[in-house]
């Protein structure tokens, strides 16, 4: 049996390595699912401060109520990270594309 070359991509200088047709993991297309869903929701639970905890909730409230915390820049900041999550799991999920020749001469021939 004669050993196959496989062409490898490196990235930070050879600590990580990909195989050019190698597909991302189902479990890891759905785990981004999973944490860009839940960074959503603690954005959107813990927005405010944890204003209900027993100890430090009136803190809390005091301190939003000094400082005046802005709703619109709030629902913003999630809509952003809603807008990233849609994005990542996008490209996960997206054919990959081929890899384009490393000396762009060789793309003209």
């Amino acid at each position: 049996m004669e050993p196959t070359e496989t062409k490898l991509k490196e990235y930070a200088g050879g600590w990580i390595t990909e195989r050019p047709d190698a597909e991302l993991p189902a479990f890891l297309k759905f785990a981004y699912i999973f944490i860009a869903g839940g960074c959503a929701i603690y954005f959107l639970v813990y927005m405010y401060g944890d204003v209900n905890q027993p100890e430090r909730g009136s803190l809390v409230r005091a301190m939003n109520a000094a400082t005046g915390a802005s709703a619109a820049l709030m629902y913003a900041i999630a809509a952003l990270i809603v807008i990233f999550g849609v994005i990542v799991v996008a490209y996960s999920f997206a054919k990959p594309h081929p890899e384009p020749p490393d000396n762009p001469q060789d793309a003209k021939k």
